[in-house]
């Protein structure tokens, strides 16, 4: 695959070194000014770019026909705008809040967790998730997507930052500390004991080759897709 890679911090350079392992081209890397750059001989773009880029990133692609992965978060209020385009533009596009494989496992075991635990009322329920000092949002995406596993399964409604203002809601509290890929931990307190489960990276590998697997995936199709498609769970 020619991949475009649009953002190249931490993560593009990541993605970069998994891609050529995997005996693909980085035709492009894109930190600014996307319009200037020619997408011809472009397969599929995968952006980790910063919020305030990640919607012109991801429309540019769309308006040329080039299927786009997304891990970019703190853009998600005009989600469904992307979403009407990619289906006006018969695009293809997966966005992810995190894309590591054993996250998107993660996920899975969240969501089955609170399914059980919504039946037991003497536990509350909280987020806590732990990243490096330069990740922008606050909290993650990924402990966003985690909240709203739970919500989906229990009676929690909403989650609030650091502490929650009713019964209703889940607390999710936001770290910031230097040289922490992300960390992720459910814990359900009741007056008797504790329940956690909880999820390390221990470097950027897992984002980078979930990402690429993903672009690796989407080739050939039309439509908006997630991870749970990609790993078919």
């Amino acid at each position: 695959m020619n991949i475009a890679l649009l953002g190249y911090g931490r993560m593009g350079k990541e993605i970069e070194k998994i891609a050529l392992d995997r005996n693909h081209v980085i035709i492009h890397k894109i930190s600014q000014d996307i319009a200037s750059y020619d997408f011809t001989e472009v397969d599929v773009a995968i952006d980790f770019s910063i919020p305030s880029a990640a919607f012109e990133n991801i429309t540019h692609c769309m308006k040329h026909q080039i299927p786009v992965i997304s891990g970019t978060t703190g853009w998600l209020e005009k989600y469904d705008e992307v979403v009407k385009l990619c289906e006006a533009e018969k695009g293809a596009f997966i966005y992810a809040s995190n894309f590591s494989l054993g996250v998107n496992i993660f996920f899975e075991m969240n969501a089955y967790l609170a399914k059980m635990m919504s039946q037991l009322e003497d536990y509350s329920v909280n987020v806590e998730e732990i990243h490096h000092t330069k990740k922008l949002d606050a909290p993650s995406g990924t402990a966003i997507t985690l909240a709203e596993g739970i919500m989906q399964h229990t009676n929690y409604n909403d989650w609030k930052l650091d502490k929650a203002e009713s019964d209703t809601e889940i607390p999710i509290v936001a770290k910031r500390i230097p040289d922490v890929p992300g960390t992720h931990e459910i814990t359900y307190t009741s007056a008797i004991d504790t329940i956690s489960i909880k999820h390390e990276a221990h470097n950027r590998q897992g984002f980078a080759l979930g990402a690429v697997v993903a672009a690796e995936w989407i080739q050939g199709k039309t439509g908006v897709y997630s991870m749970k498609d990609v790993l078919n769970i």
